[in-house]
């Protein structure tokens, strides 16, 4: 018998960290949230107002019940957060750790839902499936994500470490690790690096919290657009022998991404249309007369 104990203790691998149990985890949980809030002031204050962490202590200790077979003790919990937090996870949803709901309100998170450590929501968030059939079919979010106030993550697509979405972006595909997906449907935007990100918890994981500071795809392509247009205008005046308009004495105002507000760009536009507007209207007079 100690023999065969022996060869079994042999054969386990010596490196394996032991799973951390529900006191450790509410710890890091109470933790992170300094990390990612500086409204945080105290311990005390962010256990007892922070809806995102007490959904977590609820969930826990529920998600262990689902394990353990206990179905309808672990949904009654689940339910219970809901009614308390506003927030909520179902019972089955696999959460890595150090783990942060900011503010809470109207986050669901789906059964089949898969979160790695030192992933970041935030309000209004909705991890869901896109099947009645079973088996998975929600989210799986790598490491370190940040997902936005009222984003929407259908289906059992992966996002990968590191990667932002946008708030009030709705992915229905695969995001790369580092990427930050935008707009509905969402789109790829932003490089990969991650070397100058800030980097919590144990395992030194890269996050990314300037998830308002991503590019806008759409203003971009109507700047490229409307830049287009003044260098097509102005290889027409000089086809025409036309004079250069008059420059506004407005300042540029583009904003941070490069695009000019709408209005003044319209109002700069229309001196520099004028001449091959009245050029074309005196072109048709002519023809009128020789007809």
């Amino acid at each position: 018998m100690s023999l065969a104990l022996s060869s079994t203790l042999a054969l386990a691998p010596a490196d394996v960290e032991p799973a951390p149990g529900l006191l450790s985890l509410a710890r890091e949980d109470l933790a992170c949230v300094f990390d990612r809030d500086p409204a945080a002031r105290s311990r005390i204050e962010v256990l007892l107002t922070y809806p995102g962490l007490h959904a977590m202590l609820i969930h826990r200790p529920a998600h262990r019940l689902w394990q353990g077979g206990w179905c309808f003790a672990a949904r009654w919990l689940g339910w219970l957060a809901r009614l308390l937090t506003n927030v909520d996870i179902h019972p089955g949803a696999t959460i890595g750790r150090r783990f942060f709901i900011d503010h809470g309100a109207g986050v669901v998170i789906g059964e089949t839902a898969e979160i790695g450590d030192d992933c970041t929501l935030y309000h209004g968030v909705t991890l869901g499936g896109t099947t009645w059939n079973p088996g998975k079919r929600h989210p799986t979010l790598g490491a370190g994500v940040v997902v936005g106030a009222g984003a929407k993550i259908l289906g059992a697509i992966r996002i990968g470490d590191g990667a932002r979405v946008g708030a009030n972006s709705v992915v229905i595909g695969e995001v790369p690790a580092g990427r930050t997906a935008i707009g509905i449907p969402a789109r790829l935007v932003g490089a990969g690096a991650t070397e100058s990100l800030p980097r919590v918890g144990a395992g030194a994981t890269a996050i990314n919290l300037d998830h308002h500071l991503i590019p806008d795809p759409v203003g971009k392509a109507i700047q490229c657009l409307l830049d287009r247009i003044d260098t097509l205008e102005t290889e027409m005046r000089d086809l025409r022998g036309l004079p250069a308009p008059a420059r506004s004495t407005e300042v540029d105002q583009r904003d941070a991404f490069g695009v000019t507000p709408l209005p003044n760009v319209f109002a700069a536009r229309e001196d520099q249309r004028a001449p091959i507007i009245s050029l074309q209207g005196a072109h048709h007079g002519l023809r009128s007369r020789q007809l």
